[in-house]
C-alpha cells in the first residue's frame, strides 16, 4: 500500500493507475477509522480496480467553535487497518489549501437546511474539499456513507450540476449493537453518554414503526417520537432524499433525518421509511 503525502505524488499515481487501464474508487474519509468506513472500503474494492482512501481532515468545514483541533487522528492506526483491507493507496496530504485561497464551491440552498441551520459554512467547506480530492485522484467512483445523508444528497446534486465525471455510491449505516450508528465522534461519549446516545436511532424507529402502522401526517408522527430522545434534539424531520425538502405526509422512501446532542457531542443518524 502506497501512502502518499502530496497532490503531485497522488496524481502521478492515478495517472499510473489510469494507463493500466485500471479503474479508481475513492473513499474520502477524516481518519480515525472504523467499521462504517471500512465497509465503504469494501463497497469500493467490489466496484473499482484501485481503491484510494483519503485521510484529511479538513479544517474549512468546522466551525470557529467546533472541534477542529480535538478532533481524533491517528494515521499509523488507519494505515495498519487499511493494510488489512487490501487499499492500494492512502493520500493523506498536510494540507490541501494554499494560503491565499479563496475560491470555493457553493452547494446552494440545500446547504443551509438540517445541518446548515446550525453549522453555517459547513457544507460549503465539504464540497470544496471533496471537488478538489475529485480533482486530484481522478476517481471512477467515490463511496459515501449514508450516515451523512445531507452531505451524499449534496455532493450528489455537486457531481451532477457541475458535470464532474464520477459516479457517486452510497454505502449503508453500520450500526453498533444498540443502534447507535458508527461515528468517530462516539470516541469522545462516556458509557452513560453511548447509553443516552442509542436513543437518537430509538426515535428514528418509533417513526418508522408509526409509519408502518398506517400513520402519515408527518408532524404528528415526529411530536410522537421526540419524547423518546435522551439528548438535546436539534432537528427531527421528514424530507425529500434528493432535494432535502420536507414532506407532510409520509410515504415510502422518505429519508427521516435526526440531530442530537448529548453534552457536548453532536450525533447525526437518520433511516428511509420503508
Amino acid at each position: 500500500m502506497k501512502v502518499m503525502k502530496t497532490t503531485g505524488e497522488m496524481r502521478d499515481l492515478s495517472h499510473a493507475f489510469t494507463v493500466q487501464g485500471l479503474t479508481i474508487g475513492l473513499v474520502p474519509t477524516m481518519g480515525m477509522l472504523h467499521e462504517g468506513h471500512l465497509s465503504l472500503i469494501r463497497l469500493a474494492r467490489q466496484k473499482a480496480d484501485a481503491v484510494v482512501v483519503s485521510i484529511y481532515v479538513n479544517p474549512t468545514q468546522f466551525g470557529p467553535s467546533e472541534d477542529f483541533a480535538a478532533y481524533p487522528r491517528d494515521l499509523e492506526r488507519d494505515c495498519e487497518l487499511l493494510v488489512n483491507e487490501g487499499v492500494d493507496a492512502v493520500f493523506a496530504p498536510a494540507s490541501l489549501y494554499e494560503e491565499d485561497a479563496d475560491i470555493t464551491v457553493d452547494p446552494g440552498e440545500m446547504q443551509n437546511a438540517l445541518c446548515g441551520k446550525t453549522r453555517p459554512g459547513h457544507f460549503k467547506g465539504v464540497a470544496t474539499v471533496v471537488l478538489k480530492l475529485f480533482n486530484i485522484v481522478q476517481p471512477h467512483i467515490a463511496v459515501f456513507g449514508q450516515k451523512d445523508a445531507q452531505q451524499a444528497a449534496i455532493i450528489r446534486k455537486m457531481a451532477r450540476d457541475l458535470d464532474v465525471p464520477v459516479s457517486i455510491i452510497i454505502g449503508n449505516i453500520v450500526r453498533e449493537p444498540s443502534g447507535l450508528a458508527m461515528s468517530s465522534r462516539n470516541l469522545y461519549l462516556s458509557l452513560e453518554e453511548r447509553t443516552k446516545a442509542a436513543s437518537l436511532n430509538a426515535m428514528l424507529r418509533a417513526v418508522q414503526t408509526a409509519f408502518a402502522s398506517g400513520k402519515k401526517d408527518t408532524g404528528q408522527v415526529l411530536r410522537v417520537a421526540l419524547p423518546l430522545a435522551l439528548g438535546k434534539v436539534e432537528y427531527l424531520e421528514a424530507v425529500n432524499p434528493v432535494s432535502l425538502k420536507p414532506i407532510p405526509q409520509l410515504e415510502k422512501g422518505v429519508l427521516v433525518v435526526a440531530a442530537m446532542r448529548i453534552g457536548a457531542t453532536r450525533l447525526i443518524d437518520n433511516i428511509i421509511l420503508s
